[in-house]
């Protein structure tokens, strides 16, 4: 979000993926929050879709509504492009980046096919992210960092995604306990 934006002050939430073992995991928390009160604790942003019958888990932090948004315009390119998740990541950053409504929304998306793991950003960036973990939001520093230390144990990716965000509910005051968790198959 930038200094200058007209954002008013809607702080989303702390989204991570986990790859390991032949899984990929999104896992989220429920809190939104406006300046320093919570308004729901219980949001749900993991979602699975399924465009032509490839399933895509996808996490979004920042304004429900901007991911909503993006979540419609990525399905859509999904469905113009089955089974291509890194051509449609592509195309719905450069539509971001580039269309006058869409460059204004604020968001960030973590997206999966079980193959491919992207964070897409509204300066039109699709990251690869290293290390087989992503991680956007108020918390999401916290949960990348405690992902990539429990990345060395023998958990799961499940396991290693919902410490994660209980580590970033415990240090970020605009994530909460209140996890979505939905894995796909590598």
């Amino acid at each position: 979000m930038s200094e200058n934006s007209n954002f008013p002050g809607w702080h989303g939430t702390t989204i991570v993926g986990v790859r390991k073992g032949g899984k990929v995991v999104i896992a989220g928390d429920g809190q939104v929050s406006l300046g320093n009160t919570v308004i729901k604790g219980s949001a749900r942003k993991v979602r699975r879709i399924s465009p032509g019958g490839h399933d895509v888990v996808c996490g979004f932090a920042g304004s429900t509504a901007d991911a909503f948004t993006l979540l419609d315009r990525l399905e859509a390119k999904l469905e113009a492009a089955p089974g291509q998740l890194a051509r449609a990541s592509v195309e719905l950053a450069k539509d971001w980046r580039t269309d006058k409504y869409l460059k204004n929304l604020e968001a960030m998306l973590i997206v999966t096919d079980g193959k491919d793991l992207f964070i897409i950003t509204g300066a039109g960036d699709v990251l690869e992210p290293e290390n087989d973990i992503a991680a956007v939001g108020s918390g999401g520093n916290f949960a990348l960092a405690a992902a990539r230390a429990l990345m060395e144990t023998d958990k799961d990716a499940e396991a290693i995604a919902r410490r994660a965000l209980e580590i970033a509910a415990e240090i970020c005051v605009f994530t909460n306990g209140n996890m979505i968790v939905e894995s796909i198959d590598a």
